[in-house]
């Protein structure tokens, strides 16, 4: 999968099966409805209207089902024919692992998505997951051809015509922004330490024709970041905070996307376990998420001020490692006594928000961390967990989710039940909670949003993605279609604001509440 080419096109043309296999995936009823001229040049000779017809018969999805057409080189796959209201109308993770198994071998071949227009974008991105790029194994080091992998999309239901050149470009840019940030996540920290990961935002910020703002080491301490500093002072690779600006002219708000970059986490002196210390490598899923889609959102063209601000640390154990009981002043001006050094993720990214507050004057933050294993136990695997002081945003999460893949649930935003559980004696607050079965999740959220003050005047998000951040052992790159899409409303390209949230909100909400008008 390493070495895949992976294109979008209106039409991927014509090829027998046996000189180019071929997937179609798509709902019963929409493949139902695929007018056999629009396919046949991928199927005949081997393959017949009949044994099309009949292939579609057969298939009886419980959730999905599959059926071969001709040998191992074509073959069709039903995806769910119906969905509960907290998945995606698209069924894209179903669709990621119907390409992952059912795709047939060879260097050149074909996917038909079959699907409505509105579902486009979430099949796009579910796809590029099945194509990894990171590999180490020494078989794929050998391999110097490239496969191509040629997507094509038959749209079905209203609005059926064929994508248009913009169209394809805004999948390809989201496509190629979940594989880097999916690529980001599966690389271990001897090739992903904070050296490497600036390496990446740099790569990225000269592709955009920007330049990065970095703080580095020493130097975080001097301006206050305690934070960032606490938790990556003991690593050899010193932390960073870095910022990837785009500030168009005519922009009416600034947005700031912070990210958690832990590029490993021991746990510090509070150590984690050998078994739960492997796959810590993806602490910087968050991160990595905001590289890629900043990348791709950008790339299609943004209205307003974006601000992309990494918080970079290697949670390492060593002689001048952050000790339990120390205190450390974070940028805010609040002091933190450490209770737990495995608690590291909500430090850098308060250190984040607050200077997107401070430095950068946002009017909306969304941070984006694999923040606590409790995620898991609250949201599951496939749902990232949503916090925020603003209640239509929560909502426009939960929609951003759905029609991009990148699903989303609410946690509970409640700091006066739940913000007492890091009171301390001797500091402002600890950095652990006092009952580990109060709410987790939303404490550690909590926790990031009190340092921006709960009376904040604008608009903060949390989003905690530590299980969506992979499936198995490989990274999935969530996170970047779902930011995509929650802020698609500002962005110049038709289908990103097809898949925003926007739309929901009357005439008179929009007026009352101007600032924020064109995201939710």
């Amino acid at each position: 999968m390493a070495n895949v080419l992976l294109e979008f096109k209106a039409s991927a043309g014509d090829s027998e099966p046996q000189n180019r296999p071929v997937l179609i995936i798509g709902q019963q009823t929409n493949l139902q409805q695929v007018n056999w001229s629009h396919i046949k040049g991928k199927l005949q000779p081997v393959v017949s209207k009949e044994i099309w017809q009949a292939a579609l018969n057969t298939l009886n999805p419980n959730p999905t089902d599959t059926c071969p057409l001709y040998l191992n080189h074509a073959a069709v796959a039903a995806l769910p024919s119906r969905v509960s209201r907290h998945n995606s109308p698209s069924c894209a993770h179903f669709v990621a692992r119907l390409v992952r198994t059912c795709l047939p071998g060879g260097t050149n071949r074909c996917i038909v998505m079959v699907c409505e227009r509105s579902d486009v974008f979430a099949s796009a991105c579910s796809i590029s997951r099945a194509f990894p790029i990171f590999s180490r194994r020494s078989a794929a080091s050998r391999r110097a051809e490239k496969k191509q992998v040629t997507v094509e999309f038959v749209i079905v239901g209203q609005d059926s015509g064929p994508l248009d050149p913009k169209e394809l470009e805004c999948l390809s840019n989201a496509a190629d922004g979940v594989r880097l940030a999916a690529c980001i996540v599966d690389k271990p920290c001897n090739e992903m330490n904070t050296d490497h990961f600036l390496d990446e935002i740099k790569a990225v910020g000269a592709e955009l024709g920007i330049t990065p703002m970095i703080i580095r080491g020493e130097e975080l301490q001097q301006k206050g970041f305690g934070g960032i500093y606490g938790v990556g002072k003991a690593a050899v690779n010193p932390p960073a905070l870095a910022v990837l600006s785009h500030t168009p002219e005519g922009a009416t708000q600034t947005i700031a996307w912070v990210g958690k970059g832990i590029v490993y986490d021991t746990g510090g002196l509070s150590i984690k376990g050998k078994t739960t210390m492997p796959g810590m490598k993806r602490d910087c899923g968050g991160a990595a998420a905001i590289l890629g889609a900043f990348k791709a959102t950008i790339k299609q063209g943004f209205k307003d001020n974006l601000h992309a601000v990494f918080c970079l640390a290697e949670n390492a154990v060593g002689p001048s490692a952050t000790r339990p009981d120390d205190i450390h002043t974070l940028y805010s001006g609040k002091t933190v006594e450490i209770n737990n050094t495995d608690a590291e993720g909500r430090l850098v990214l308060s250190d984040g928000v607050v200077y997107a507050s401070k430095d950068l004057s946002a009017d909306i933050i969304l941070d984006m961390a694999t923040l606590t294993g409790a995620q898991g136990i609250s949201t599951g695997k496939y749902h990232a967990a949503v916090m925020t002081n603003n209640e239509q945003w929560e909502a426009a999460c939960v929609r951003a989710g759905r029609s991009s893949g990148d699903l989303a649930h609410p946690l509970v935003y409640c700091p006066e039940l739940h913000f007492s559980e890091f009171t301390s004696a001797v500091a402002d607050m600890k950095n652990s909670v006092a009952d580990r079965e109060n709410a987790q999740s939303s404490c550690a959220g909590l926790f990031i949003g009190s340092h921006l003050g709960f009376d904040w005047p604008g608009v903060w998000v949390h989003v905690d993605i530590a299980s969506p951040v992979h499936a198995g052992e490989r990274a999935t790159g969530f996170g970047v279609a779902l930011l995509m899409a929650l802020f698609g409303q500002a962005s110049d390209d038709s289908m990103l604001k097809q898949v925003s949230p926007l739309g929901l909100l009357s005439g008179d909400q929009m007026e009352r509440d101007c600032k924020r008008r064109r995201l939710v």
